[in-house]
């Protein structure tokens, strides 16, 4: 079977350094929630969610975790107040949650919310029993936009109660969401995303503005793209200072807000401003979210090569899909190309066809790995920048000295930094653009002296060059000591070229401990693929690798598809075909003779 040149497979998965198509690295926030019971004696973290948490540690306000003391629940921090949070807690959450009964039960743990939730009120809440305790807290989580799925199991003091549905807010809805008029825009037209947005402000002194930042950080307007003081209109002498319209809810401050304006001597009137936002102004999440149809998934993320940005759409965002392509350019720096694929890999040469979505269609791109720099055109040659952990991880099991056979090469992303650490590389790939990539990377790395390069069948290649090396190798084995590594990244095929080991050479070993290594790929959907890509690689082998081989898991592709790297020393019975012992000769054939030719006619 002909052996591709490439490696991997290009669908985006999780694991692995992955933009969200929707703008930038960071993951989603407030994505999952969660409560859970916590045995008693554990200690316990502050039940509060992140972002109250870390104002309160900013405004010194202690929030140490809770304990198990004597069979009660109390904080580190000492006795006092109610529900056992102290004063200052309890004086910090009044503030911020609106609503002075707290009845927090210490036997939850909140995690993973990211949310700011200055404005939600705990009216706005429905408990599914009356006699439910619930904490403010979670009221005002509960409450936000439906961000929160429908139900949720709250677990307190072994009784079971049932989260309902919240109910939304509709005093401010998508208070940063585009026009509803751009929704199932197909070609991006940027004059439909502008509105005016009515926010509150702050009247300050041009002298105290920089002191007032810094004193009302948390309250003060964060939304990047915004500026957070302009002119006032009326008065040269004056800025005003916009404030963050979740955190100031109904254009009122709160008695700590209040305080810090009192001691700068700052009126604490709050003003509303028109502003004016437009499409630069909002992210490409609320962007995609405000075309797409309600209900369908954003974006599938793409993987970033040099300028290139490629994405796996989905059916459903086809239509979208120049439009999700030059949102993708507009919003993320450097990138001036988008792609789409249009087929599975199934090339001789692990390519894919790809349609431009947007931006230049220039695909010949300058990208960096682990400080090395690879030229590679992205139409004709395969590059995941997901596998870059995994070339390093090869790359470091490797000492000066070594020898490399990479079996499927690709542009160069294992010889390279091999070669660089002084290693005797073999490259070799079956598609002559990756070859001509390979030899120009090497050119470019400095490393064409030290590298020697192939174009050829993968079996072909093991068969040949591999051979010969190793047979030449071996035999001066006693006055080296540099080890054999064979590099086999085909994951959809590389476990077929395994048998190409039988009996590759012919003789005795020198020394086992100078076998070839072979750390060969794989895709498994088994339930256990460790064992999967075992028993396949066994198979392909004709011998057993229990206990002389192990397995790493390199990332998930897909749902219920593993990429899996198996490394073992080839056995000796397998490697080598051993000849006679000495003083045996092999049984002589015998010569055939006129009776035997007239027996097998009369048989006939």
């Amino acid at each position: 079977m002909k052996g591709g040149g490439n490696h991997g497979d290009a669908r985006p998965a999780c694991g692995a350094t992955r933009h969200s198509a929707v703008g930038g690295s960071r993951p989603a926030r407030g994505a999952v929630c969660a409560l859970s019971p916590v045995p008693l004696g554990a200690p316990r973290p502050c039940p509060l969610p992140r972002p109250f948490f870390l104002s309160a540690r900013s405004e010194g306000i202690p929030t140490a975790p809770l304990v198990a003391v004597g069979g009660e629940e109390r904080p580190r921090w000492g006795s006092g107040g109610k529900a056992g949070l102290p004063e200052p807690m309890l004086s910090f959450l009044s503030r911020r949650c609106h609503c002075n009964d707290f009845q927090l039960g210490p036997a939850w743990i909140l995690w993973g919310f990211g949310y700011s939730a200055r404005l939600l009120k705990t009216n706005h809440y429905r408990p599914a029993a009356s006699n439910t305790s619930s904490p403010a807290v979670w009221m005002l989580l509960a409450q936000r936009s439906g961000r929160i799925p429908a139900l949720f199991a709250v677990v307190q003091k072994r009784r079971i109660f049932t989260m309902p549905e919240t109910v939304q807010d509709d005093t401010n809805p998508g208070l940063y969401s585009p026009h509803p008029e751009v929704r199932g825009m197909t070609l991006l037209n940027r004059e439909a995303f502008k509105r005016t947005l009515v926010v509150p402000v702050l009247k300050v002194k041009k002298e105290i503005v920089h002191t007032l930042l810094k004193s009302l950080k948390q309250t003060v307007l964060q939304r990047p793209g915004l500026k957070r003081v302009v002119e006032d209109p009326e008065d040269e002498d004056s800025k005003l200072v916009i404030l963050d319209p979740h955190k100031v809810p109904e254009f009122s401050l709160g008695e700590s807000e209040k305080e810090v304006l009192k001691q700068l001597h700052i009126s604490p009137e709050v003003s509303k401003y028109n502003l004016e936002l437009t499409y630069k102004n909002f992210k490409s999440e609320e962007i995609l979210r405000a075309v797409l149809p309600e209900g369908q998934d954003v974006t599938s993320g793409f993987s970033r090569v040099g300028h290139i940005a490629h994405v796996n759409l989905r059916d459903h965002q086809l239509p979208y899909r120049h439009l999700i392509g030059q949102v993708i350019v507009d919003k993320n720096p450097g990138i001036t190309c988008v792609v789409n694929k249009t087929n599975i890999i199934d090339s001789t040469y692990r390519n894919f066809q790809m349609e431009v979505l947007a931006g230049e269609s220039n695909l010949v791109t300058k990208v960096k790995e682990n400080n090395f720099t690879y030229e590679l055109d992205f139409a004709k040659v395969y590059w995941n920048p997901r596998l870059s952990t995994e070339h390093g991880r090869i790359v470091e099991l490797l000492k000066p000295g070594d020898v490399l056979f990479d079996v499927f090469a690709g542009i160069g992303p294992f010889a390279i930094p091999a070669a660089k650490k002084k290693c005797v590389v073999f490259a070799n790939d079956l598609n002559p653009e990756s070859y001509n990539w390979l030899l120009h990377n090497c050119k470019l790395n400095k490393v064409d002296n030290k590298i020697k390069a192939f174009n050829m069948d993968g079996r072909d290649f093991l068969l040949g060059p591999v051979r010969e090396e190793l047979r030449k190798e071996l035999t001066l084995v006693k006055e080296q000591k540099a080890a054999f590594h064979i590099v086999m990244n085909l994951p959809a095929l590389a476990i077929e070229f395994l048998d190409v080991f039988r009996h590759l050479l012919v003789g005795e070993p020198c020394s086992t401990a100078v076998l070839p290594t072979v750390h060969c790929y794989g895709f498994s959907k088994h339930e256990n693929p460790t064992k999967d890509i075992q028993e396949r690689a066994e198979a392909a082998l004709g011998a057993s690798l229990e206990g002389r081989c192990s397995t790493y898991l390199v990332r998930n592709v897909a749902p219920n598809k593993e990429m899996l790297c198996i490394t073992f020393q080839i056995p000796v019975d397998v490697l080598y075909k051993r000849p006679c012992p000495a003083g045996e000769k092999p049984a002589p054939k015998r010569l055939r003779t006129c009776k035997d030719s007239t027996e097998e006619d009369i048989q006939s």
